[in-house]
């Protein structure tokens, strides 16, 4: 039996990166995948591709940080679906600037989709797990709310306010069979990597233990773990996928 059969499955920024592969990745495994992104293009085109391998996946059009939109897509994917079993709170945005160089705009809209985001989804996935008396929620959190980094504060804040948030929901929802658990990343090859240039990429490389960039597959993995029955006695953890940049 696969490790996610007859789940369903929202994941959050699963149009590209890590939200992709981890979508690939889960229908892989059996889950019902619903991809919630606003890049429709892309998302149908990964929704076509696991359809095509066989697979069962639905996308709907949602921005994070509008709560209207996101309770109608819970709906929807309750509708679609018939339950709801794992959030994978993945989308995120950067917009970096040192403190003193930083806009009000380029705060405000970090911490919308990166902590508000998480909470709207959030909030509207859990009352139908809380019915199912089942769930698993994972959210993306980053080395940068562990340690900070230049140039990041709106980054870093709302990685660190995910685990605060991650943390609070193990307690809160524990005792109705929900866990809630963070990953923490390092750096990842996605498609934003490939715009850089090669030295920095080295530098990036030499600061990691491991000496390479994380793949999209390791991290998405991570997720299949935790989202499994594996990892059901985790909660309120913080998994560092970093290759030892954090130490």
């Amino acid at each position: 039996m696969k490790r996610l059969e007859n789940n369903v499955a929202i994941i959050t920024g699963g149009a590209m990166g890590i939200g992709k592969a981890t979508a690939i990745r889960f229908a892989q495994e059996g889950a019902m995948v619903a991809i919630w992104d606003v890049n429709a293009d892309k998302a149908k085109a990964v929704v076509d591709e696991i359809q095509n391998a066989g697979g069962k996946a639905l996308f709907y059009p949602v921005n994070t940080m509008d709560a209207d939109q996101v309770t109608a897509a819970a709906a929807a994917v309750q509708a679609d679906f018939g339950r709801i079993d794992i959030l994978i709170n993945n989308a995120g945005i950067t917009r970096d600037a040192s403190l003193k160089k930083m806009t009000r705009e380029q705060w405000d809209l970090v911490i919308g989709v990166n902590l508000t985001g998480v909470f709207n989804c959030t909030q509207a996935v859990v009352p139908y797990m809380e019915a199912n008396q089942y769930g698993r929620i994972i959210n993306a959190s980053s080395v940068v709310g562990l340690t900070g980094n230049f140039g990041q504060t709106n980054y870093a804040a709302t990685k660190a306010g995910v685990i605060g948030m991650s943390k609070v929901w193990a307690r809160e929802f524990g005792r109705k069979g929900i866990t809630s658990n963070a990953v923490a990343p390092g750096f990842i090859h996605t498609e934003m990597m490939d715009t850089i240039p090669e030295k920095v990429l080295e530098n990036l490389t030499s600061r990691t233990p491991l000496q390479r960039l994380g793949t999209v597959e390791e991290l998405a993995n991570t997720y299949l773990f935790l989202a499994s029955s594996e990892a059901s006695f985790i909660n309120g953890a913080v998994i560092s996928v970093d290759g030892g940049l954090s130490l």
